[in-house]
């Protein structure tokens, strides 16, 4: 029997992927950079959730051949692969692309005298004050050093002011100072044309390590970055405030297991060694690299330069034409269901909902899910205001939402504290589901309306990736979600779904019942079609249905952006199964499920992928499209314009490794981002064509 594909080597192809827009010349060259610093973001995530299993404790010690060594050795092939290409590029492509554009980071040996001399009046004035050396002996052990901040390692000669030989030291540097500094223009010899001349805080510091260490020789040094295991672990049958509990273990988060470290190319073998016996790693958690241990800080170049030729050109999403702008929206919805594909319309539809059911006299209650909602306090202040105006507000806020624990508790703290219903959904579960439900006085009946998405409530995010907003009056639907509110606030048992289907309960036996009965119409001879539009394939029982399915003749196009354990096309067992991922300048985070038979066909939007945890471990929905308009609507903005891409498309091979749609030029180039941007967008130019 075939297997499937590994799910963490997935997860580096798709960074693999996302890695190809840095490669690429026609990308403007600060966004060049912006892609290479998320692809480090999204590997700092990787080993900081996804490496420890990979990591036993003994493993340091157990023989290659034993199963938990080989995983770690094929692990970490591939990501000192996907490093090696990173500073590749980061050095062969984007510094000289940068450096042609008048942008330099200007090393040490690169500095004339004049910018030497200011370097070293920065250095004692904003660095050195805030640098605590420390020599290493049995009085000062090697220090706490956090997750993921820049540190010197220094082999000293000659004695200490006692006389004794200890000749190891570190310097942590803080996380206040900015990893780049621009010079003024008096040292940054403007000449014709535009000059951005900077040096990296490493930089800095390693051209003065000896003014710290006076009366020592300073040998081999290297700067390095070590990566902790960072997912919080909280028992939940163990603990009787989830908050309380998941705010002390924000304190540790910095400080846990060792998973990976990081070192200049030039590190020593012995520094390098005794860096990792220190935090008890393998010799394959050595990473050296030829450049900033931490690219993701790189990101701040963007901001200092003012270059927006050098940037993609401005893209702000059009009003969601199905809107009427100046109308009661609440009084459009009872004409009928509202679809807002964002960016490419603006998440202000949803804001405006929302601030209209707060100031309307007759709505009684607003209920909502907290999930990832950002810094943006636009929302949080539509619903402080909502209780101040005596509306009842209750918000289920998703306290685990991973790297987004302490904001989600401040909101609620925030919420509680002017008199809002928070609660934090069910122990063991992460209520993942997107829901805005409002509760309004007519006559003498209550109405209710809701929004639904495939995203977040973040506004920020909504501007960068691609989902689907859906605004419903439709009492069947309202009904649903209210029920759903209920049984998240009280625990009691879910009535049966009329329209939602919903994890951890149906969800995930409704969709394979639903393949299964696509299979069936197959088996039959039946003309028969499955696409499913989603971040992630993980879960084996699905895959296994779809693969079932094909078997029986259905034709499955699987449009999956990260990773995708599901083999495609591979003779004899996955024939009619076909699977890409679009990587553009957005990030494609909708989720659609589309099933036809014949002539009929059903539509459901969805805030899961169909992995385990979202399936079984989370609290998920997913709502049928009713209205044949919008349900085409999707199909051809969502389904047809990313099987129909040329341009942005990988497709996977029955090998299990992905090719660029279109490599050769050989066919027509489509963009579906680009397409959509043109369609929707208000302020786009033609050097947006580029932008993938």
């Amino acid at each position: 029997m075939q297997k499937f594909l590994d799910r963490d080597h997935s997860i580096l192809a798709f960074n693999e992927r996302v890695l190809d827009w840095a490669r690429r010349p026609e990308v403007p060259a600060l966004e060049r950079l912006r892609f290479l610093c998320i692809v480090s973001s999204n590997l700092d995530e990787f080993f900081e959730v996804r490496a420890a299993p990979h990591l036993p404790g003994a493993l340091a010690e157990s023989s290659s051949s034993t199963p938990a060594a080989a995983s770690f050795e094929a692990l970490a092939a591939a990501a000192h692969s996907l490093v090696a290409n990173q500073y590749t590029i980061y050095n062969d492509d984007i510094i000289p692309a940068l450096a042609a554009q008048g942008i330099r980071i200007v090393s040490h040996g690169e500095r004339n005298i004049a910018q030497r001399r200011w370097v070293r009046e920065y250095f004692e004035r904003e660095v050195r004050p805030l640098l605590v050396p420390v020599a290493l002996d049995p009085a000062h052990p090697f220090p706490q050093v956090a997750n993921k901040s820049l540190n010197f390692i220094v082999r000293l000669g000659g004695q200490d002011a006692f006389g004794r030989d200890n000749e190891i030291a570190i310097v942590k540097v803080p996380r206040v100072l900015p990893r780049l500094i621009r010079m003024p223009g008096k040292v940054s010899n403007k000449g014709a044309g535009r000059s951005h001349l900077f040096v990296s805080l490493s930089s800095v510091v390693r051209a003065h390590l000896s003014d710290l260490f006076t009366g020592r020789e300073v040998g081999s040094f290297s700067q390095f970055r070590v990566t902790r295991h960072s997912d919080l672990a909280v028992d939940d049958d163990d603990v009787k405030n989830l908050r309380t509990a998941l705010r002390q273990g924000l304190e540790h988060r910095h400080y846990g297991q060792a998973v990976r470290l990081e070192v200049s190319s030039g590190c020593s073998d012995h520094l390098a060694q005794f860096l990792l016996q220190q935090f008890n790693l393998p010799d394959k958690a050595l990473y050296r690299v030829r450049g900033p241990v931490n690219l993701v800080r790189m990101n701040q170049l963007i901001d200092l330069v003012n270059a927006p030729d050098l940037l993609f050109a401005p893209y702000q999403g059009s009003w969601p034409h199905e809107l009427h702008q100046g109308s009661s929206i609440m009084e459009q919805l009872r004409q009928g269901d509202v679809l807002i594909h964002q960016p490419y319309e603006s998440f202000d539809g949803v804001i405006a909902f929302l601030r209209e059911a707060v100031h309307d006299p007759d709505v009684l209650a607003i209920k909502q899910t907290i999930y990832r909602i950002g810094a943006d306090a636009a929302m949080m202040d539509l619903l402080r205001e909502a209780v101040r105006r005596g509306i009842e507000v209750t918000a289920v806020v998703e306290l685990k939402a991973r790297f987004d624990e302490e904001a989600n508790i401040n909101w609620a703290e925030m919420l509680e504290s002017i008199g809002a219903q928070v609660v934090y959904g069910i122990v063991g579960l992460k209520t993942h589901a997107k829901m805005l439900l409002v509760t309004r006085r007519e006559g003498r009946s209550l109405k209710r309306y809701a929004h639904l998405s495939t995203g977040n409530y973040n506004p920020r995010t909504a501007k960068l990736y691609t989902d689907f907003s859906y605004l419903t009056a439709d009492p069947a639907l309202t009904a649903d979600i209210d029920n759903v509110f209920l049984n998240v606030a009280s625990q009691i048992k879910l009535p049966r779904m009329q329209r939602l289907w919903v994890a951890p309960f149906y969800l995930h036996r409704r969709l394979i019942e639903k393949i299964e009965q696509v299979a069936q119409a197959a088996a039959l001879q039946k003309d028969t079609r499955i696409v499913v539009k989603m971040n992630a394939l993980t879960d084996e029982a699905l895959m296994h249905a779809l693969i079932k399915a094909g078997q029986q003749g259905v034709q499955i196009d699987l449009i999956v952006r990260g990773a995708c354990m599901l083999p495609a096309q591979v003779p004899g067992w996955t024939d009619n199964i076909r699977v890409r991922s679009v990587i553009g300048r957005m990030l494609e985070h909708s989720r659609v499920f589309y099933f036809r038979i014949g002539q009929e066909d059903e539509l459901y939007l969805s805030s899961a992928d169909w992995m385990n945890r979202n399936m079984l471990r989370r609290v998920e929905i997913a709502w049928p499209v009713t209205d044949a308009r919008i349900r085409q609507r999707i199909v051809d903005e969502c389904l047809t314009a990313y099987l129909c891409d040329t341009k942005d498309a990988w497709s996977l091979q029955a090998n299990g490794q992905y090719q660029r749609v279109n490599a050769d030029g050989s066919a027509e180039v489509h963009g579906a981002q680009e397409a959509l941007m043109a369609l929707h967008g208000v302020a786009t130019s033609p050097r947006s064509t580029t932008a993938g």
